[in-house]
């Protein structure tokens, strides 16, 4: 693959002119180099490149041990996976990397010729310019940045790379770690032999050196530790064993420097807390197999007993946290108090996005402008690589802080702290979970004790978000499944509003039995069914599905309320299950006003009359349905009044553990009263508000209008005489003249009625009736017989058949006409359109 290189003494040409953003990059690297400690410096120098050049990554590559490698050994921005970039090149290969450190020479390379390359196969996108020079030095190595900008780097950005080059100092190569002038946070190697508060640990084996300061911190003398890290690990406080096992397994932890705090046990008294500083080393073959550092007393820098008392409150409040929108409400409550923050932000990390679950204070004017433009519709989400400083933290996974005033930051970050920032990963399971983000708004000082404090919360809060993001998704789909028994929307009703909620438990992951239903009836009546299933479980909402199908069924045959609830309970009786259910059966009037009720040990309906008063019905009850197989369950009027409000509930809204189900009925009841009827979908939303979800709940409220148009009604008995139809007939037309229906219409009226009584008479036994019913100009002739049989409409018809043309005819008179189940038999019913009446 042939690079673009730039002769060396053009650069220093083209040099001679600094621009002001040169001027300032140089002075941040001599400060640099002026700093106290030189371990960082690495990292340090490759921020440079992100905030001078606009580079989104940057990275340092060294010889390996055998030079036949060059291996990443620090990089500072967005992972490098998101460009493709790889641990390793071989030396002697054509990478742009090797070629900068063979030759000597810059290489850059922009979008079109990158997108060319065998690399480019490689990155999931290739939209970025890439530039590598080599860096100084004996060992020699290879500065790697890239960057987004459409036009790569500009001229000032070029210089800004050579300078931080040349300020670069590759470490020795990575396999020496072990032998003098060996690289890590604090020498833990000098002159071949282990300092006493140092450690180097093989990641693939678990073999550990560890000094003696170390192990006297840990309580082991030196001949009682057998070299394992299990046996220090052992010693560790559980709670801090997931921060520390990020560090410890090499598949959780990237090249470059960590540092974590983490409490040891003791014989007596609390524990200890310590200190680790690590860098994960690569080795021979690129991969990451040596970890060294030191480990210090940490427990003079920890906060007093009010601190960790404050982390033993939150790990408490995160046990009992069930949902992810919980552990970030503990988590906020937790630590801006304390901290006297500004804001706090908690998110999970998606994919290559940060969901925001918390913001705190809530509204969008105190959160940054790049916040408010990506509002959604509650919470706001972001992607990691618009935010290079935080997808640098997620991926190094410890806590970062920048004090007022120092650091470029990206706006996104800097505005939300500009007084300070914290940044904390959340660590969980061998992954980040997601990220915190702490700010002040006026100059803050850091203290050590903060920093102990924000990464103790940080571990325990990873930790609690994974399993709350489980148990979401869970019950996700157990409300789901639980949504597909009940009914997808509720009727319209003529003369009175509907509204129903569900709200699933909380406290486990097992389907509910709770359900409601609103079953439309003829002649303007309606079935209100509210029932619990006992239990919670699979067959419970499986039995629940069954029960509310069996009443709806028994409802629309046209059986009387105490006959529809006493069929219901013998099916259960006969399904051989230990379940049983309650419910309550209202049968609704709606030209009348009236109803009836049956209650199955469910609880009674509370009333709240027009005049804001309420009261629990005194309905007669009957026993829970599948205990007795015969049992009798009375039937209770109900009147209601234009404006009534009818409420169902089940024992979940208004049972707790610390009052009876008594006082929880009265408290509905109050609750209700006080509630604005006009708005149903508020009144049910504000009845929930403070509903205890350690059980699921169902509720369904009916407010009662009136019908502002009444229909008028007459019916008529057939006997089976031989002028049976003549009456009918005379019947009929002497009541649509009192309705004074037109004459037109009347004789069309008169053939529907002729047909469908022959038909009830030839074809039926038993009783016979005649319904009339005129509304909004619109008949309605039904009638009723006792035989279940549906006529059927032939499909053709000869000349010379004697019967079979009724129904074509009253299909053809009709605008519509139907059958309906009736107590045992059917209704054959047709609507015609008529004159004013």
């Amino acid at each position: 693959m042939s690079h673009k290189r730039c002769n060396g003494d053009v650069v220093r040409e083209g040099a001679a002119e600094r621009g002001p953003r040169t001027l300032r990059a140089e002075d941040a690297l001599k400060a640099i180099a002026a700093g106290p400690r030189p371990q960082q410096r690495p990292r340090a120098i490759l921020e440079q490149a992100l905030v001078f050049a606009g580079a989104s990554f940057a990275g340092l590559y060294a010889p390996g041990d055998d030079r036949e490698l060059l291996c990443l050994v620090e990089s500072a921005g967005a992972p490098r996976t998101l460009y493709g970039v790889r641990d390793s090149y071989p030396a002697s290969g054509g990478s742009p990397v090797a070629d900068a450190h063979r030759a000597g020479e810059a290489v850059w390379i922009g979008p079109e010729e990158f997108a060319g390359s065998a690399e480019s196969r490689h990155v999931p996108s290739s939209g970025f310019s890439l530039a590598a020079l080599p860096v100084p030095g004996d060992g020699g190595g290879c500065l790697l940045a890239l960057t987004e900008h459409p036009d790569g780097f500009d001229a000032d950005g070029r210089t800004c790379l050579e300078s931080i080059a040349e300020a670069l100092t590759c470490p020795a190569p990575a396999g020496t770690a072990g032998t003098a002038g060996s690289t890590g946070p604090a020498g833990p190697v000098e002159g071949g032999e282990l300092q006493p508060d140092a450690f180097t640990l093989a990641m693939d084996t678990g073999r550990a050196e560890v000094g003696d300061d170390i192990l006297r911190l840990f309580g082991l003398a030196p001949e009682e530790f057998d070299g394992k890290v299990e046996t220090l690990l052992g010693l560790t406080v559980p709670e801090d064993l997931p921060s520390l096992m990020s560090v410890t397994e090499s598949d959780h932890m990237t090249i470059g420097e960590r540092e974590l705090e983490f409490r040891v046990l003791q014989p007596t008294g609390p524990p200890k807390w310590l200190r680790l500083s690590g860098r994960l080393l690569p080795g021979g073959d690129g991969r990451p197999t040596l970890l060294v550092g030191t480990v210090a007393d940490a427990s003079t820098l920890r906060p007093d007993v009010t601190d960790v008392a404050r982390v033993q409150r939150l790990a408490a409040a995160l046990a009992t946290a069930g949902t992810v929108r919980d552990v970030s409400q503990a988590v906020v409550a937790a630590l801006r108090r304390p901290l006297r923050a500004d804001r706090i932000a908690l998110a999970e990390l998606e994919n290559d996005r940060l969901v925001v679950t918390v913001l705190d204070p809530p509204d969008p004017e105190s959160w940054p402008e790049l916040w408010r433009l990506e509002w959604r519709t509650e919470w706001p989400d972001a992607p990691v690589r618009a935010m290079p400083t935080l997808a640098a933290a997620l991926r190094e996974g410890r806590a970062r802080i920048w004090p007022a005033g120092t650091g470029d930051l990206e706006p996104a970050l800097a505005d939300v702290g500009p007084g300070g920032l914290a940044v904390l990963p959340l660590p969980a399971g061998g992954r980040m979970a997601g990220a915190c983000l702490i700010g002040w708004d006026t100059p803050h000082d850091f203290g050590p004790d903060e920093r102990a404090l924000l990464t103790a919360s940080a571990g325990l809060a990873g930790q609690a978000l994974m399993r709350a993001h489980a148990f979401d998704a869970e019950h996700e789909l157990v409300g789901m499944l639980q949504r597909q028994l009940l009914p997808r929307r509720l009727p319209k009703l003529p003369g009175a509003v509907a509204v129903a909620r569900y709200l699933p438990s909380t406290a486990g992951l097992e389907l509910g039995g709770d359900w409601y239903d609103v079953i439309p009836l003829p002649d303007h009546h309606v079935a209100l069914v509210i029932g619990d299933v006992q239990g919670h479980s699979a067959g419970a909402a499986t039995l629940m599905g069954q029960m509310r199908t069996a009443l709806r069924a028994y409802a629309v045959e046209g059986h009387p309320p105490d006959v529809v609830v006493s069929h219901a309970n013998r099916l259960l009786t006969g399904m051989e299950t230990d379940l049983f259910a309650t419910c309550v059966y209202v049968d609704l009037d709606m030209e009348e006003g009236s109803a009836w009720c049956v209650r199955a040990g469910h609880l009674p309906p509370v009333l709240r009359h027009p005049d804001g008063s309420t009261e629990i019905a005194e309905v007669e009850g009957g026993p829970p349905l599948g205990v007795v197989t015969q049992a009798d369950f009375p039937m209770s009027p109900l009147r209601l009044r234009p404006g009534t409000l009818i409420a169902l509930t089940t024992d979940g809204l208004v049972e707790t553990p610390e009052s009876d189900i008594d006082e929880g009925m009265d408290r509905f009841a109050h609750a209700l009263a006080v509630s604005a009827p006009a708005h149903l979908g508020l009144v049910a939303d504000a009845l929930l508000g403070n509903a205890r979800r350690n059980d699921d709940v169902a509720l369904l409220l009916v407010r009662y209008d009136g019908m502002a148009l009444r229909p008028l009604r007459e019916s008529w008995s057939v006997w089976r005489l031989p002028e049976a139809v003549r009456h009918a007939r005379r019947f009929t037309r002497r009541t649509l003249r009192s309705w004074e229906v037109p004459d037109d219409d009347i004789d069309g009226v008169l053939l529907i009625v002729s047909e469908l009584v022959t038909n009830a008479l030839v074809h039926t036994d038993g009783k016979v009736r005649l319904d009339l019913t005129l509304i909004g100009g619109r008949l309605r002739v039904a009638v009723a017989d006792a035989s279940p049989r549906t006529p059927v409409k032939p499909t053709s018809i000869g000349w010379e058949a004697t019967g079979g043309r009724g129904i074509l005819l009253v299909e053809a008179m009709s605008a519509t006409w139907g059958t309906l189940p009736v107590s045992g038999g059917k209704q054959v019913w047709s609507e015609i359109p008529v004159g004013a009446g």
